[in-house]
C-alpha cells in the first residue's frame, strides 16, 4: 500500500504541471490568431506559425499526464495557425470591419442568452434525473405566448409572464409522462417538440394569420449604463436588453440554488439516488416534478427573449435548433451553471462572427452560418473529454 500511495504522491506534481503546460499551450494557441487581427494586425505569417507550433509543441510534450487539456492545446494551437494564417493573407480593410471587439463581444451575449435559459433550466430537470430532450419545443413556446401575452396585454411584462407560465404547464406535461407513467424520457421529449411545433404553428396561422405578429409589439427594454466613454467595455455593456442581465444574474444565483442551499440539495439527491432519497423522507416524485416545471419556465424566457427581447415579433419555428443547442451546452458544461454559459458564450461568439464573416466573401454566406454548430460539436466531442452526468439520469422511478 506504501508504494502505491508513494506512486500516487509522485503522479499529483507530475498531472498538475502537465495541465499547467497544456494551458499554456491553449493560451499560445489564441494569441497565435490573437496577433493577426485588431488591434495587432501582424501581417507577417512568422509569428502565427511560431505561436501555433509552441501551442501544439506544448500539448504534445505533456498529453500523456494529461489529455484533455493538452488536446485542448493541440486543437487551440492548430484553430489559431488557421486563423491566424487566413487573417493575414486577408485585406486589413476587411479585418478592422469584422473584428470589432466591443460589438462581437456585446452580439456575443445577445445570441448566448435565449442558450443560457435554456441550458439553466435543462440543468434543474437532468439535475432531478429527468432527460428534458424537449428544451426546443418549450423555448418555442416561450417565444410565441411571449409575443402573443404582450400583444393582448400591451405589455412585455404580461408577454414575460405568460410564457414562463405557458412553458411550465407545457414542461407539466414531460413530467407527467416522463415520472408518473414512467415513459422513455427522450421518446416523450421529441413528441413534444413536434408537439410545440403544430401548437405554435396553428395559433400563429390562425390568430395573426398572413399580416404576422404586429409592428408596434411590446419589447422588452434595454439597459442604458452610463459606461459608453469606457473603452470595450461601454460598448460591450453600455446597451444590454433587460434579459441578457437577468440571464447573467441567474447563472450564480442557480448555482448557489442548486449547490449550497437545502433544495438544491434534494434536488441532486433526486437524480443521483432516488431510493437513498426517499428513504431519508424526501419525495422524489414531487421534486422532479418542481424541477421539470422550472426547467419549463426558464427555457420558455429563453424563447420570449428572441421574440420580444431581440427580433420583436414572431415566426414559425424561430428557435431553430436553439434548444438543442443549450442542451449540447449543458453537456460541454458538466451539468454546473458555470460551464454552461461558458459554452452558450463558445455558441454566441460563433453566431456573432458568423454574421460578419460575408464581409470577406459574401457567397459563402450560407457556409459562414455553420460556424457556430461546428465550434459547439468539436468542443462536445474532441477536446472538454467525458461528461459525467447525474447517476440516475434518465431512469425512471420503480413502481411501488
Amino acid at each position: 500500500m506504501s508504494a502505491v500511495a508513494s506512486r500516487e504522491r509522485a503522479a499529483a506534481p507530475a498531472a498538475l504541471t502537465a495541465a499547467r503546460v497544456g494551458w499554456a499551450g491553449i493560451g499560445l494557441g489564441v494569441l497565435a490568431f490573437f496577433v493577426a487581427v485588431p488591434p495587432i494586425t501582424v501581417r507577417s505569417v512568422w509569428p502565427v506559425v511560431v505561436l501555433a507550433l509552441l501551442a501544439v509543441g506544448a500539448g504534445a510534450l505533456a498529453v500523456r499526464e494529461e489529455r484533455r487539456v493538452c488536446w485542448g492545446a493541440i486543437v487551440a494551437g492548430i484553430a489559431g495557425a488557421a486563423g491566424g494564417l487566413a487573417a493575414t493573407q486577408s485585406g486589413k480593410g476587411h479585418l478592422e470591419e469584422v473584428v470589432v471587439w466591443g460589438a462581437l463581444f456585446a452580439s456575443t451575449l445577445r445570441y448566448a442568452t435565449p442558450l443560457t435559459f435554456g441550458a439553466l433550466g435543462g440543468m434543474f430537470s437532468e439535475r432531478s434525473g429527468v432527460i428534458n430532450i424537449a428544451l426546443e419545443g418549450m423555448m418555442l413556446m416561450g417565444a410565441f405566448f411571449g409575443a402573443w401575452g404582450a400583444d393582448v396585454t400591451g405589455s412585455w411584462l404580461g408577454g414575460l409572464a405568460i410564457a414562463v407560465i405557458a412553458g411550465g404547464l407545457f414542461a407539466l406535461i414531460h413530467a407527467v409522462f416522463a415520472v408518473s407513467l414512467r415513459a422513455d424520457q427522450i421518446v416523450s421529449g421529441t413528441a413534444l417538440n413536434l408537439l410545440a411545433i403544430g401548437i405554435t404553428g396553428y395559433l400563429y396561422v390562425d390568430i395573426y394569420g398572413d399580416q404576422g405578429t404586429p409592428d408596434d409589439l411590446p419589447a422588452v427594454p434595454d439597459i442604458h449604463l452610463p459606461i459608453g466613454s469606457v473603452p470595450l467595455l461601454g460598448d460591450v455593456f453600455g446597451q444590454l436588453n433587460l434579459l441578457v442581465w437577468l440571464a447573467l444574474i441567474l447563472v450564480p444565483v442557480t448555482w448557489v440554488v442548486v449547490f449550497r442551499t437545502a433544495p438544491g440539495l434534494r434536488l441532486r439527491s433526486s437524480g443521483e439516488n432516488p431510493l437513498a432519497a426517499e428513504t431519508a423522507g424526501l419525495s422524489v416524485v414531487r421534486t422532479r416534478y418542481l424541477a421539470v416545471m422550472t426547467s419549463g419556465s426558464l427555457a420558455a424566457l429563453g424563447g420570449a427573449f428572441l421574440s420580444i427581447g431581440f427580433v420583436h415579433s414572431f415566426s414559425q419555428n424561430m428557435t431553430a435548433g436553439r434548444g438543442f443547442i443549450a442542451l449540447a451546452a449543458l453537456i460541454f458544461g458538466r451539468w454546473r451553471p458555470q460551464g454552461a454559459l461558458a459554452a452558450t458564450l463558445l455558441f454566441g461568439f460563433g453566431c456573432a462572427l458568423a454574421q460578419r464573416l460575408p464581409t470577406f466573401s459574401p457567397s459563402g454566406a450560407v457556409l459562414f452560418q455553420a460556424l457556430p454548430y461546428v465550434l459547439t460539436l468539436i468542443a462536445v466531442t474532441g477536446v472538454i473529454g467525458r461528461s459525467i452526468p447525474p447517476a440516475a439520469i434518465g431512469r425512471p422511478l420503480p413502481r411501488k
